[in-house]
C-alpha cells in the first residue's frame, strides 16, 4: 500500500444550480426533504419524443445573471458561473484574484470544470439560425459558447485564475474528473486554490431522442417525479437533468493562515477504466472495483471510517447493479454499516455534471452528518445488497467519519472520490 502525504486538501466553499434549487442551502433542503426535480416537458418540440420528461433548473439563470452576460454564455456555463460565484463567496473571497485588495495569488489559483457535453443547446440552435435564417444570424459567440471550456475558462475569468484552467471530458464522470484534477493540482504544488466542478445543459430534443434510442432513459412520462428509481425493480432507465455542482478546494495550510471555515477533507480520488464497452457497465463491477481499491490504496483512508456513499446510482437495469457489487466486493461486511444515497432519484442524471453537485451533496452530509433518502424504490431490487436509505434522512455517526462519492460514465471511465472529517 501506498500512502499519500502530500499536501492536505479542505472544502471551504460550496455552490450548487440544480433542479432541486438555485443555490446549494435549497437544494440541501429539497435532498433531505426528498423531492423530486423531475417535471413534464411542456415544450412543443417534445410532444413527439418517447421521453417527455426531464429535471430542468428550479431558477432560471437568465433571473440570475445580467442580460448581457447570459446572452454570451451557453446555458451550461450559466450554470457553472453561478454555482462558482456562489462558491467563491461561501468561502469567503469577495473578490477577483486580480484585485489589488485580494490576498490571494492568481498564479496560485486555479479552475477546473468538467462538461461531459458541453455546448450542445448552443451547437444545435444555432445550425438551426444558420439553415433558417442564414449566414449573416448566427451569432458571433457561437464558437466561444459551445466550446466544452467554456464554463471552466469563464469560470477562471471571473475569479483571476492564473495557475491553470481545466476541463476534463469523460462522460458522466466528468464533474468528479474535475474535482479529482483539482485536489492533485493542490497536492503537487501547482496551486493554493482550485474552483472545480461539473456542469451541463443537454435538455433538447437531439440528446433526449438519442438517449432514448438507446433505452438508456425512462419512458414513465405518466409519472415524472417516480421516473428516476434507483435500486427499484421497476426501474427503466435514468432522466435527464441539468445545472451545475462547484466547490472551492484549498490547501489546509492556506485556508488556516487566513482563518477560513472548513467543511471537511477532500481526501482524494480513485480512477479506473472498463476497457468493455462504449455504453455499458462491465455487469461484474471489476472496474468499479479497482477505482475504489485504488482510492484506499492511494490515500490510506482507513475502510472502517466510511459511513456514507452517495452512489453513481442513475437508475439503469445494469449500472446499480454493477456498482453495489464493486462496493461489496471491496468493502466486505463493512458495507452493511454504510448509508448508501442516491441524489440522483431526486436531480435526475446531470452526466457530466453529476460529480459536481453530488460532491456537494457528499459534502453536506458529511458535515451535517445526515445521509439524504432515495425516493422511489419501493420494491428494492433483490440483487441491491447494500443499505439504501430511504424514506427519511440518516443520522451519520459522531467522531471522524468519511464518505465516498461514485461517478462512472459512458466509455468505462470510473471515478470515486473520498471526502472526511473530525
Amino acid at each position: 500500500m501506498t500512502t499519500d502525504t502530500r499536501t492536505t486538501v479542505v472544502v471551504t466553499g460550496i455552490g450548487a444550480f440544480t433542479p432541486l434549487g438555485g443555490d446549494a442551502a435549497s437544494t440541501w433542503e429539497a435532498l433531505l426533504a426528498g423531492r423530486s426535480g423531475v417535471a413534464l416537458l411542456k415544450d412543443e418540440w417534445a410532444a413527439e419524443l418517447p421521453v417527455r420528461i426531464a429535471a430542468r433548473a428550479a431558477v432560471d439563470p437568465g433571473e440570475v445573471l445580467p442580460r448581457p452576460v447570459a446572452r454570451k454564455l451557453d446555458r451550461s456555463a450559466q450554470f457553472a458561473l453561478i454555482a462558482a460565484r456562489e462558491a467563491w463567496a461561501d468561502a469567503g473571497f469577495a473578490a477577483p484574484a486580480t484585485d489589488e485588495s485580494s490576498a490571494i495569488d492568481p498564479d496560485r489559483l486555479g479552475t477546473v470544470v468538467a462538461s461531459g457535453i458541453g455546448g450542445v443547446t448552443t451547437l444545435l440552435d444555432q445550425y438551426d439560425v444558420l439553415k433558417e435564417k442564414g449566414v449573416r444570424r448566427v451569432s458571433p459567440h457561437t464558437v466561444p459558447m459551445l466550446m466544452p471550456n467554456s464554463p471552466a475558462a469563464n469560470v477562471g475569468l471571473e475569479i483571476g485564475a492564473r495557475a491553470g484552467v481545466h476541463t476534463p471530458v469523460s462522460a458522466c464522470a466528468s464533474g468528479a474528473e474535475a474535482i479529482g484534477y483539482a485536489i492533485e493540482m493542490i497536492r503537487t504544488g501547482r496551486a493554493d486554490i482550485v474552483v472545480a466542478g461539473g456542469t451541463e445543459a443537454a435538455i433538447h430534443p437531439l440528446p433526449i431522442a438519442a438517449f432514448a434510442n438507446m433505452m438508456a432513459m425512462s419512458k414513465n412520462n405518466d409519472e415524472p417525479q417516480r421516473a428516476s428509481r434507483p435500486y427499484d425493480k421497476a426501474r427503466d432507465g435514468f432522466v435527464l437533468g441539468e445545472g451545475a455542482g462547484v466547490v472551492v478546494l484549498e490547501s489546509a495550510e492556506h485556508a488556516a493562515a487566513r482563518g477560513a471555515r472548513v467543511y471537511c477533507e477532500a481526501v482524494g480520488q480513485g480512477l479506473s477504466a472498463d476497457s468493455h464497452h462504449i455504453a455499458q457497465p462491465e455487469p461484474s463491477g471489476r472496474g468499479v472495483a479497482a477505482a475504489v481499491s485504488n482510492l484506499f490504496d492511494a490515500t490510506g483512508l482507513d475502510r472502517s471510517s466510511v459511513v456514507h456513499v452517495n452512489a453513481h446510482a442513475t437508475s439503469t437495469p445494469q449500472g446499480d447493479i454493477a456498482e453495489v457489487k464493486a462496493l461489496r466486493k471491496v468493502l466486505g461486511d463493512d458495507l452493511d454499516h454504510i448509508a448508501v444515497s442516491a441524489t440522483k432519484s431526486m436531480t435526475g442524471h446531470l452526466l457530466g455534471g453529476a460529480g459536481g453537485i453530488e460532491t456537494v451533496a457528499t459534502v453536506l452530509a458529511l458535515h451535517h452528518r445526515l445521509a439524504p433518502p432515495t425516493i422511489n424504490v419501493d420494491d428494492p431490487d433483490d440483487e441491491v445488497d447494500a443499505d439504501i436509505v430511504r424514506g427519511e434522512p440518516r443520522k451519520l455517526p459522531e467522531g471522524p467519519i468519511a464518505a465516498l462519492n461514485n461517478s462512472f460514465g459512458f466509455g468505462g471511465h470510473n471515478v470515486v472520490l473520498a471526502f472526511r472529517r473530525d
